[in-house]
């Protein structure tokens, strides 16, 4: 993994590994994907001060007619979702489909930071509405970035 580690609470039910979830306050499954997700949402919390109760994972959104799950979604304090992740077990790698799945999940959230990460590389960028484009950030911006101005844009192109 390339990101901190942290104090995993694992325990085994049924014969399967399962690990707590501090958002979901659960304990799930304990899978590579799964590993990526607690070690990103620790993160956040514990090393770039994302506020643990505007964070949610596993959030359903409609996507034409299907429903979805992004795996992390962070809102702004106006409760409005301001950045979306995508996790990714490690021997997946980033891709442009990736890419693709969060942008069709940013069509019904408007958010204006897209975060990919499969515990190895991890992507963000920002996206700039007005110029219909998006821009890569050097790193995972700190939540006291994002919080000013609550990042988000003044227009929402559809």
């Amino acid at each position: 993994m390339n990101l901190p580690t942290f104090e995993a609470k694992i325990k085994e039910d049924g014969g399967k590994a399962k690990i707590f979830d501090i958002l979901r306050r659960k304990y799930v499954a304990l899978t590579p994907e799964e590993w990526v997700r607690q070690h990103f949402v620790h993160y956040l919390v514990e090393h770039l001060g994302y506020p643990q109760s505007l964070l949610a994972n596993e959030v359903n959104i409609r996507v034409g007619s299907t429903s979805k799950r992004c795996d992390t979604v962070l809102y702004g304090r106006d409760l409005k979702p301001l950045l979306v992740a995508e996790y990714k077990s490690p021997q997946v790698k980033i891709t442009q489909d990736v890419f693709d799945q969060i942008t069709r999940y940013n069509m019904r959230l408007h958010v204006s930071y897209l975060v990919v990460s499969n515990g190895l590389e991890h992507y963000c960028c920002r996206v700039d509405y007005p110029a219909r484009t998006y821009h890569f950030l050097e790193s995972i911006p700190a939540y006291a970035e994002l919080a000013s101005g609550d990042g988000h844009v003044d227009q929402v192109v559809e």
